[in-house]
């Protein structure tokens, strides 16, 4: 049958997944992105290139797909050339952020096909994706995720089984993801407030992050992102938006009170048009930083 193991989406994320399961000696695996050069970086590290996801479903029994978008993920997976349509294809595991009404859909279709659909967002980031600390939210068919355990494993140090449906590990990656949002923008503005006060930002971060106002924004991704002012690309604002607005339409639909999360929604999709939807969301606290005329960790304004 040759290789027994697909993944398909090879962006910030995916590509380092994939390329700890090249890495794997217990089976080979195959490729499909639209991005061609980053199909052959793979390529460069023992995977085999497919021309299509239906090849991926063709070859491969078990499919693993990092995507950005649920329309993506849903014409991927179902769509004409999709991976549904292929012959070899048993397990889906869907590691991308779609929103569990995708989640279930999706699920539903693939069953009808003799596919079963494991449901397994992750979070931690691209240093956690090549280091294969991820954590990962996954749900599904108990021998499904039977199945992809060690290949899970793989990817994440943290593996929680949120349930048997598809659709449960998205509904806690939003809420993780939602919550990540709104310490992001409270910490950001906080930040500002306290230079702009005349405080100091490295002081500000080491009483924050022994206090009871720490969070993973506070304790990784200012110091790590903001202070050296580097703002690497590791997660896009776009995206993080985009989730954003997944987990609210859900919650609001599911009759749930939403107070800070609709406002941190409102401050992204405000902000996002300044600081620009590919940049990393880090750079939202440059929202913030213009109109207080300061700047978090630049000589000799916030920092020591």
């Amino acid at each position: 049958m040759g290789s027994t193991l697909g993944f398909i989406g090879l962006g910030q994320m995916g590509s380092r997944m994939a390329a700890r399961l090249a890495s794997a000696s217990s089976a080979a695996l195959s490729v499909f992105d639209v991005d061609k050069a980053a199909v052959s970086r793979l390529s460069g590290m023992g995977a085999t290139a497919m021309a299509s996801p239906r090849a991926i479903g063709d070859t491969c029994e078990v499919v693993l797909c990092s995507l950005p978008r649920p329309e993506i993920v849903e014409r991927v997976l179902l769509g004409e050339g999709g991976v549904a349509q292929g012959n070899a294809v048993k397990v889906v595991v869907d590691l991308s952020t779609t929103g569990s009404v995708v989640s279930e859909r999706v699920g539903a279709v693939l069953a009808g096909r003799g596919i079963t659909l494991v449901d397994a967002p992750v979070s931690g980031g691209v240093g956690a994706a090549e280091a294969g600390t991820l954590t990962l939210m996954v749900a599904g068919d108990p021998q499904a995720r039977t199945r992809v355990d060690a290949v899970l494993r793989h990817l994440g140090s943290n593996i929680f089984v949120i349930g048997d449906a598809p659709g449960l590990g998205q509904k806690m990656k939003l809420i993780n993801n939602m919550l990540c949002t709104a310490n992001a923008v409270a910490t950001f503005e906080a930040l500002v407030t306290g230079v702009k006060g005349g405080l100091d930002a490295q002081t500000m971060l080491d009483v924050i992050n022994v206090s009871s106002g720490r969070s993973f924004i506070s304790t990784d991704k200012v110091p790590q992102c903001v202070m050296p002012r580097s703002f690497p690309p590791r997660f896009a604002t776009e995206l993080l938006l985009k989730d954003m607005k997944l987990g609210v339409d859900e919650a609001l639909a599911n009759g749930a009170p939403l107070w800070m999360m609709t406002a941190a929604l409102e401050f992204m999709a405000t902000a996002i048009d300044e600081t620009g939807p590919s940049a990393d969301y880090a750079t939202l606290i440059r929202y913030f930083e213009r109109r207080a005329g300061v700047e978090v960790g630049a000589a000799g304004q916030g920092s020591r």
